[in-house]
């Protein structure tokens, strides 16, 4: 492990100096050889899929784990995507001269060697991957056991075109010590590496952040909610609604908990549950709400829940301050929506809910750093210092200040 990562932190001061146009060509080369090897990583996804099947993993967890020719071309799609984006290293993000006459500029530079810690989708290898070359950083990813065999055969693709352009394969590299043991080791390297960045369940987010002696930026659940206020436009809100739960229920940006004001409750929830009827959606109310629709009881802990699945919990609130106190109390500062005609309304909610993306009107399902117009994302950050939210190129950089003089003293 020592030698590992000692191969990868040299591998960075590398990576951090390459042109643009040359993480460009690298970049879409890479995307021209994740579709020229589908066949061979489709077969060492479908070890994956048989392993889902013997551990009886849930539909939803499969999907996230699923490679076809389809989805591998949308990987090779974000990649020759993140290499068209702008290089976010060298950036000047302030300049001034001093008084003395000393030219200062705020430069951003790469944060250096990145270690992600993720679980299920193997997409998640190649984007980023992706985004830690473009943006000069050198990565060090651990996936989850469900999904060793798909991640390797791509990580196996982007290490053999880095070592045809004379680049060491340790700038994209799979931990080679993947138990819990060798994470642990990894998260305490701060010798060597910059950043830690989990993504991932409860469980382990709450693990790294407490034993890490690597800086760690978190990427917590998604107890996403979406209060529907008394003037909301009940026809654009069931769509929203529906989408927001169903389209994709395992993802981080699905809507968890539905809030209802009481004064439409009678009138709408109706409505509501034979829209997720139609789509299989099994429903968890509370006292109010079962008293209204027929509904499995929800319980302290469903609050609580970020299911991952096509299960929603539904709370009749008495307003908008109810809401807001609900969501503070339950939520993950990951992404909650309001969807109302009510300006004052509208404005006070994305104003006081302390999350990383606030939405009116509009599905959560949009945060997501290529919804979001960053290309692909390293993942949604809840935490506050030093990103927030969909983690593009320009989060994976940090700055230093260069500083001229012409033989000024002090």
């Amino acid at each position: 492990m020592i030698e590992f990562v000692k191969k990868a932190k040299a591998a960075s001061r590398l990576v951090a100096t390459l042109r643009d146009d040359v993480k460009q060509r690298i970049l879409r080369e890479m995307a021209a050889a994740l579709r020229s090897e589908t066949a061979a990583i489709v077969a060492a996804n479908q070890k994956d899929m048989a392993y889902a099947e013997e551990a009886q993993l849930s539909g939803a967890l499969k999907d996230r784990l699923l490679l076809d020719e389809k989805r591998i071309d949308a990987m090779a799609t974000a990649l020759e995507e993140i290499a068209a984006l702008k290089d976010p290293v060298g950036r000047i993000l302030e300049g001034w001269i001093n008084p003395n006459g000393l030219k200062i500029e705020k430069v951003a530079v790469p944060i250096g060697v990145i270690g992600v810690i993720y679980e299920s989708r193997p997409n998640v290898t190649s984007d980023v991957a992706a985004l830690c070359f473009k943006s000069g950083n050198v990565a060090i990813l651990k996936g989850g056991k469900e999904a060793i065999h798909s991640n390797e055969a791509i990580a196996a693709v982007l290490q053999k075109v880095l070592l045809a352009n004379n680049l060491p394969k340790e700038a994209i590299a799979m931990l080679p010590d993947a138990t819990r043991e060798g994470v642990d080791q990894l998260i305490k390297m701060d010798q060597y590496l910059d950043l830690i960045i989990p993504r991932g369940g409860e469980a382990l987010i709450r693990h790294v952040n407490a034993n890490a002696t690597v800086p760690v930026v978190k990427h917590d659940k998604g107890l996403c909610h979406i209060f529907v206020e008394k003037t909301a436009d009940l026809g654009k809100a069931t769509p929203i609604l529906i989408n927001a739960k169903t389209q994709r229920p395992g993802v981080c940006n699905a809507m968890e908990t539905l809030l209802i004001d009481e004064a439409i409750a009678a009138s709408y929830l109706p409505e509501v549950k034979k829209a997720f009827d139609a789509k299989g959606t099994e429903l968890r109310g509370c006292e109010a709400t079962a008293k209204i629709i027929a509904v499995k009881p929800a319980t302290e802990e469903d609050w609580h829940t970020e299911y991952l699945e096509n299960i929603l919990s539904i709370r009749i609130v008495s307003g908008l301050d109810a809401a807001i106190e609900h969501i503070a109390t339950y939520g993950s500062g990951h992404s909650d929506a309001i969807l109302s005609k009510d300006y004052e309304a509208i404005e006070s909610f994305l104003n006081r809910v302390d999350s990383a993306a606030v939405y009116a009107n509009a599905s959560t399902r949009f945060t997501d750093g290529g919804a979001f117009g960053f290309g692909a994302e390293v993942g949604i950050s809840t935490n506050k210092l030093h990103a927030r939210g969909p983690m593009g190129i320009n989060e994976l950089t940090t700055y230093k200040f260069k500083v001229t003089g012409e033989g000024q003293i002090r």
